[in-house]
């Protein structure tokens, strides 16, 4: 039943009746609880050897607060064997993003962080966090939701396929590279330019308007105190004249990518790695520290929270994107390594044209599920019609706010 925002449930899960209440969020009372059950709880495929972990370094609405609108939802079950415990959390936010290329733009909820304890799963929990969360997502007017899920991760993509009533929609790549103990030498052949958030803004208006989920407040993103800045690479030796400049007349070719700091709001770990992996990454750190000339990709320690940096709003254009995108992501190592962060991280489409310039490390990385689901009734907008059947496009735009 539903009541003032509230749902209850009583499950038998073989110790006796518990009452399993779905509410939102209380900072109050509710962070501990939250924070243990993310502990608990791996990020990525169920069952691996190696298991990554979120702290979210107590504040368990990170991942949501930079939103235009948000919720946080909790399960609490009452009168199991431990008295009353948070065991499942859900978060979820709206905003108005890009459909694809008509620059039709529609109101889409993400819905994310969907966790629940080892010990209370397979008895409804995730889908009860989630159907409510739905409820919030039509109140707010959402025309679709949304959320993504690693392809090998089963049991997720069983609950939001079968259950939840989801359609697999995109798979874009996350590109993973860890920041070494040295610098990346720049690139000669390209020139690095930073935008003012201003400048961010007309470019990515003007060439990115119709990049499927491109957010329609691009401005509150770029200038968001974790947005790091926005780069723009050109053939070195292109003289730059201001953004209308380019805007009108661009370069045959050019790449451009933005950064955002997830280290100041959350932090991973890897565990389960077997101690002679840990001894080898160790030993490549020595040798980097010992004799950085020589550029031994070095492996930073992740087997304790470390920190990432996001690249966004990658996009670009001609025959020397790819390499323009290289050079992009050498100056976002760099600028990681001043940070402090371990690695850099981005994710793309599967037909992304820049793609092949991303430096990455294939078994850092995962290819991702975005599964999608109409909730609004009919289809009033005759031009987009039905997004869920939409055919890809080559870009696709991830919002930082929701990495």
């Amino acid at each position: 039943m539903v009541v003032a925002g509230m749902t209850e449930e009583v499950v038998d899960g073989g110790g006796g009746p518990v009452v399993f209440v779905v509410r939102e969020f209380d900072g109050g009372r509710d962070r501990v609880g939250v924070e243990r059950v993310e502990g608990d709880c791996e990020v990525g495929p169920s069952g691996g050897k190696l298991c990554l972990f979120t702290d979210l370094l107590g504040d368990p609405l990170c991942r949501v607060r930079h939103s235009p609108a948000y919720l946080m939802l909790v399960a609490e079950a009452v009168g199991g064997p431990l008295g009353t415990e948070i065991v499942g959390v859900v978060r979820g936010c709206v905003k108005t993003v890009a459909c694809g290329s008509s620059r039709v733009f529609s109101k889409v909820a993400y819905l994310l962080g969907l966790r629940v304890s080892p010990r209370h799963r397979r008895i409804g929990i995730g889908r009860k966090l989630v159907e409510r969360m739905e409820e919030w997502f039509r109140q707010m007017g959402a025309d679709y939701a949304y959320v993504a899920t690693d392809c090998d991760n089963e049991p997720s993509v069983r609950l939001f396929t079968g259950a939840c009533g989801y359609a697999k929609f995109r798979t874009p790549s996350v590109l993973v590279h860890p920041v070494f103990g040295h610098d990346l030498a720049p690139s000669r052949r390209a020139s690095v330019v930073q935008l003012d958030a201003r400048e961010a803004e007309l470019l990515y208006r003007g060439r990115f308007g119709s990049v499927e989920f491109f957010p329609q407040d691009i401005d509150a993103v770029l200038s968001n105190s974790l947005s790091l800045g926005t780069f723009l690479a050109l053939p070195h030796g292109t003289r730059w004249h201001g953004v209308e400049e380019f805007l009108t007349s661009p370069p045959e070719s050019w790449a451009v990518a933005s950064l955002w700091n997830c280290k100041d709001a959350f932090r991973l770990e890897v565990r389960g790695a077997p101690r002679l992996w840990r001894a080898a990454a160790r030993a490549t750190r020595v040798a980097d520290r010992a004799a950085p000339w020589l550029g031994i990709p070095s492996i930073p320690n992740l087997f304790e929270p470390f920190g990432l940096h996001f690249v966004y709003g990658l996009g670009g254009d001609g025959p020397g994107g790819p390499r323009l995108a290289r050079a992009l992501f050498r100056h976002a190592h760099n600028v990681a390594r001043r940070a402090g962060a371990r690695v850099v991280a981005t994710e793309v489409g599967a037909c992304e044209p820049l793609r092949a310039g991303v430096p990455h490390w294939p078994r850092l990385g995962a290819v991702d599920l975005w599964c999608i689901k109409r909730l609004a009734d009919g289809y009033g907008d005759g031009a987009l019609g039905d997004w869920t059947k939409a055919p890809p496009g080559p870009s696709i735009f991830v919002d930082p706010r929701e990495f």
